[in-house]
């Protein structure tokens, strides 16, 4: 029930599983095939797949670091949403990409918890969508040496808290990988 009027679809998005990104990640491999299956089964069902990628001071553009992880791979039709900045929303054509298919729901998956997973779902939740996180398709280092807790504890709080988001006019739901339906 988005706020966002003619906009009946939902799109799935993947954020920043770039090998640089993921590398280091708690549950790297489980959350890759989560990922994996979310794709296969939004493509078989023609719901759009809308792959985010980030770059900055410390991954830089076309670098190794920069590239999805080979598990994952992007069909040449699908859009893909360059960003500089936690929010995927902001200074980017996401918004764009996502009006021109009519989206107004969004599946996320992808990673860093704690950062661009948080910065994205607040961002689409502000401007209107509705927003289920994928409880177990999202992902996080060890940043425990620079004082935040076990990456394992980041990932449980992100599912914790997104549960308790509320507003009026949309929804923001958890879900689990092998319970998301994509209807065409």
């Amino acid at each position: 029930m988005t706020t966002l009027p003619d906009r009946p679809n939902t799109a799935l998005l993947v954020v920043d599983m770039q090998q640089g990104v993921v590398a280091e990640a708690v549950r790297r491999d489980e959350v890759v095939a989560n990922i994996r299956g979310l794709v296969d089964r939004a493509r078989e069902s023609d719901v759009p797949v809308v792959w985010v990628q980030h770059s900055d001071d410390h991954i830089e553009r076309d670098s190794d670091a920069w590239q999805y992880v080979p598990e994952l791979g992007r069909r040449e039709s699908e859009a893909l949403v360059h960003k500089r900045y936690n929010d995927a929303f902001e200074a980017t054509d996401l918004e764009r990409v996502l009006a021109d298919a009519g989206v107004g729901g969004l599946v996320v998956a992808g990673a860093a918890s704690e950062a661009c997973i948080r910065g994205t779902i607040h961002g689409a939740f502000t401007r209107g969508y509705d927003v289920t996180l994928v409880g177990d398709a999202h992902t996080t280092e060890d940043l425990s040496e620079w004082g935040a807790p076990p990456p394992e504890v980041v990932v449980a709080f992100t599912n914790f808290y997104w549960e308790q988001e509320a507003a009026p006019g949309r929804t923001a739901a958890v879900a689990r990988a092998a319970d998301v339906t994509f209807a065409g």
